[in-house]
């Protein structure tokens, strides 16, 4: 794809949230009325691999001008993520740290939990498996006495629970190791539905973490609604967005 055609394409389409596919195909065929549909796949693909656009979902789109999202990562993320790769390597999981809330969040939390998920079958496994190798909180499972009492007044909690399946997980290398860590679309979704466990995030400042991410990070809202499905939240989380951040959401979730 020539670059007048790369050019012509941002200046017609990054001052809009979103837009269709049905219209990425119009404005082509007013540049190159020849072009077929199948073509327009490889133009839209093009487009992706410069990171120039990114699907929001399916067959909607948006102009690719925010920040890859990409948190850092600690090293205690980075030996327990070791030790989960190294006896259970084949099994899906991830690992994060609150911590990360606090470039989104309003007030800023001294409150660190580091949170593992794990296919159900391992969750035991590897609870026993990390106990007995790091001087670590662990709390499997914990319930609302759990958190109330004991995760809350703990300075350095590791909760470790099962995952739920096709939840929205990323892949990266860091100091050569495999680190498996939730997008932000699990995040959001999980901030919403575990509302005791991440109780310092509730209310106002719930609010304040979705409008940060929403503006200053593209979501794939197909996965959003798709794992908010998966928990049973669709319908809540839509209507949390639609009250209180539609000038945001608006384009996507009507």
């Amino acid at each position: 794809m020539s670059k007048i055609i790369e050019n012509s394409f941002i200046k017609e389409f990054e001052g809009r949230n979103i837009f269709s596919r049905e219209e990425l195909f119009e404005f082509f065929k007013l540049l190159e009325p020849e072009l077929k549909e199948g073509t327009l796949g490889w133009r839209i693909f093009d487009l992706k691999r410069k990171n120039i656009l990114k699907s929001v979902q399916r067959g909607y789109y948006t102009v690719s001008h925010k920040s890859k999202y990409k948190p850092v990562i600690s090293n205690d993320i980075l030996n327990l993520a070791k030790a989960i790769s190294d006896q259970f390597e084949d099994v899906k999981h991830c690992i994060w740290n609150t911590n990360w809330l606090n470039e989104f969040s309003q007030h800023q939390s001294a409150k660190k939990i580091i949170i593992i998920e794990i296919e159900k079958d391992f969750v035991e496994s590897l609870y026993y498996e990390l106990k007995d190798n790091f001087k670590f909180d662990f709390f499997l499972n914990p319930d609302e006495k759990e958190i109330d009492f004991y995760i809350s007044e703990s300075p350095n909690p590791v909760i470790i629970k099962k995952l739920i399946t096709r939840s929205p997980i990323s892949k990266r290398k860091e100091k050569e190791i495999i680190c498996h860590t939730p997008m932000l679309e699990k995040i959001l979704v999980d901030l919403f539905t575990e509302k005791k466990l991440f109780y310092f995030y509730q209310g106002a400042e719930l609010i304040h973490i979705y409008e940060n991410i929403l503006k200053n990070y593209t979501l794939n809202y197909t996965k959003f609604l798709s794992y908010a499905k998966r928990r049973d939240r669709e319908k809540d989380v839509k209507q949390f967005m639609s009250n209180n951040m539609n000038h945001l959401v608006k384009d996507w979730i009507e």
